[in-house]
């Protein structure tokens, strides 16, 4: 590739870094449906685009740098899952080894950010390890949320179950204080998972139409 057109390919990828459809980049860019599709082309030809499909079938282009150096991201791996799109600019790979579901929900959940818990809970629908997610959810303080998230996507979704011990292990005791998930948030819809795990949810029942069965 000349010199000249590896510059235009670095300001094009500097304009588009980010998720995108698109009609998105027509309208980013200024520029007509198969010019839009001819800088995708572009792009993707040098390693800087995954394409997957949304909840409605469309196709949305996750454009960055970091795609070309082949690494995974929990991101990645959510995004693979769920029917939530997710884009972090300061998301870091993992090189060698991709992450694994039961890492990926632990470290949604230590992200403390909505919309990467929201959309994390789509894991729930292939998770099988459960003592790995136990020991991991023990390690980090986390066992009550996370089963107060998997009684929540179970309302949802079709999910796989968790094993016995693992709920049994984790309910709270007598003098555990009420925790939250995200700091603040709480909802008005949940009160019966609530109650049970003393565990604030931070979504309403708005926030999870995706997943509706």
């Amino acid at each position: 590739m000349k010199l000249r057109d590896k510059k235009k390919a670095r300001e094009l990828l500097q304009k588009l870094t980010g998720i995108h459809t698109i009609s998105s980049i027509m309208n980013l860019l200024k520029v007509n449906r198969d010019k839009a599709i001819y800088y995708v082309h572009r792009l993707r030809k040098q390693g800087y685009v995954k394409t997957r499909k949304n909840a409605e079938g469309k196709r949305v282009y996750y454009i960055s740098l970091e795609n070309k150096l082949k690494g995974r991201s929990y991101i990645d791996v959510i995004n693979e899952n769920s029917p939530i799109n997710l884009y972090s600019s300061v998301d870091f790979k993992i090189y060698g080894k991709s992450p694994s579901l039961e890492d990926t929900l632990i470290y949604s959940l230590k992200s403390k950010d909505f919309r990467i818990i929201l959309a994390s809970l789509a894991l729930f629908k292939r998770i099988t390890k459960w003592k790995e997610l136990y020991a991991l959810a023990k390690k980090n303080s986390l066992k009550r949320q996370i089963c107060a998230l998997y009684e929540l996507s179970r309302k949802f979704m079709k999910v796989r179950k968790m094993h016995k011990l693992f709920l049994r292990n984790s309910l709270p005791n007598k003098d555990d204080k009420f925790v939250y998930i995200i700091k603040g948030l709480k909802s008005i819809h949940f009160k019966d998972i609530e109650k049970k795990w003393k565990i604030y949810i931070p979504f309403s029942i708005s926030d999870l139409e995706a997943y509706k069965k």
